[in-house]
């Protein structure tokens, strides 16, 4: 029992020991995206397209519910494989409607690919420079306190997202 636990705290002393030699700064990537030209011109770029596609996307729903009222006048004056008819057409534009949003904003859809193209090549940028900059400054560890890491406290000693911003001509 003795033996595991001096086991223990010698692995606890270790890994001590080789925390405290680690260099770590906190950034803010998101910070650092929004004062990019170049990222805002992207951004608002993928908003226009989103906006359009919305717009395509709402007339056709208008198309539909034109049609839904078109038919709820006209439905005691119509057989019931008129009736059919008519809901089948419903749907079916429903479903081609369902379909297109789908295809514009679904995970792998239009928007996503657009916003890839536009995006990703900043990001990239943005990520290589913190390569660069972490290589140069000796640093082991850079987390991104806007991601989703879960960082709840940094001290803003750590805080170096105004140096990566003057590296990329920024301030």
């Amino acid at each position: 029992m003795i033996k595991k636990l001096l086991i223990l705290a010698g692995l606890v002393f270790t890994m001590s020991m080789s925390v405290d030699a680690q260099r770590i700064a906190i950034i803010d990537v998101s910070s650092i995206l929004n004062d990019m030209s170049e990222y805002k011109v992207a951004q608002q770029e993928v908003d226009k397209i989103a906006a359009a596609w919305r717009q395509e996307i709402g007339v056709e729903y208008d198309k539909i519910k034109s049609m839904y009222n078109k038919y709820q006048a006209e439905q005691v004056l119509l057989s019931e494989d008129q009736k059919s008819e008519k809901e089948g057409e419903i749907m079916e534009a429903e479903k081609s409607v369902r379909e297109m949003q789908k295809q514009r904003f679904g995970p792998e859809g239009d928007l996503f690919r657009k916003r890839q193209e536009l995006v990703q090549p900043i990001q990239e940028k943005v990520f290589a420079t913190i390569e660069e900059f972490a290589s140069d400054r000796g640093y082991d560890i850079i987390f991104d306190k806007a991601g989703s890491a879960g960082i709840l406290f940094t001290s803003d000693e750590y805080d170096k997202t105004l140096d990566v911003k003057r590296k990329l001509g920024l301030q």
